[in-house]
């Protein structure tokens, strides 16, 4: 099976210090890749180049068999690409639907003059925006809450929100960025369920995580980073007792499932 995603050589140089050396690797259709590393190993730095935040100074990038390298966020979400932050990025005196919605704006058609009139084109087109909000919310566990101000969400419902947002147009590859730190057991066994669900509709993961129990939960194949440098890849059952993970990432062999 072709790779849905593909990183090829890729550097970014910052001043002097390469936070990426010429790493490759793959994310294959409806798997879940997960990109491990300690910290400073540039696993955030190869989401913002395939996301479009960061432009790499050699290497390409691939979505679905087509160059994307130097394409724009704005583009690369109309292709099929989403994308969660560290950092939340909410709007936060929003509805929790409404933030939602924000999620849809590549995928919608009216224009201007559509929405100054609403239109009928343009209210069903509302219609249709607002019922798959709402599915998005229900897959994430939040449909009793659409109507709170996103901002008076728990932590917890926070983190799940931004994964609604990013799911809710059905990006062909999410890329999440540590979307479980701050989350308790019960809130990350739920986020595990979402994101087997996801995988079950087909969507392409990459996920970047501290959390070990996690990764090695649910993850299909892993590739870890050190220093910029990919030290391996593989099956989770590999990463585990593979040598050069283990001295580099955690002194001791990985967590089982």
């Amino acid at each position: 099976m072709a790779p849905m995603l593909e990183v090829v050589h890729v550097s970014v140089f910052f001043g002097g210090l390469a936070a990426l050396s010429g790493v490759s690797f793959q994310a294959r259709e409806a798997r879940i890749t997960a990109l491990i590393g300690p910290n400073g190993s540039g696993k955030t730095t190869a989401l913002n180049v395939i996301s479009g935040v960061r432009f790499p100074d050699k290497g390409e990038v691939m979505l679905a068999g087509e160059r994307v390298t130097r394409l724009r966020p704005y583009q690369l979400c109309s292709m099929g690409l989403g994308r969660t932050f560290q950092n939340l990025q909410l709007f936060q005196h929003m509805s929790v639907l409404e933030n939602v919605k924000v999620g849809l704006h590549s995928r919608t058609k009216t224009g201007f003059l559509g929405a100054m009139f609403r239109w009928p084109g343009m209210r069903k087109e509302e219609s249709g925006v607002e019922q798959r909000a709402m599915e998005a919310l229900e897959l994430v566990g939040l449909t009793a809450k659409a109507h709170w101000p996103a901002g008076a969400l728990p932590y917890g419902d926070q983190k799940r929100l931004e994964i609604a947002r990013a799911a809710v147009a059905e990006p062909r590859v999410l890329l999440l960025d540590e979307p479980a730190a701050g989350l308790n057991l019960a809130e990350r066994l739920a986020l595990e369920e979402t994101f087997l669900q996801l995988k079950q509709k087909g969507t392409t993961i990459l996920l970047v995580e501290h959390d070990m129990n996690l990764v090695m939960g649910i993850s299909d194949w892993v590739v870890v980073l050190h220093y910029g440098h990919k030290i391996a890849e593989g099956s989770p059952q590999e990463m585990r007792t593979d040598p050069r993970v283990v001295d580099a990432y955690l002194g001791g062999e990985l967590p089982h499932a």
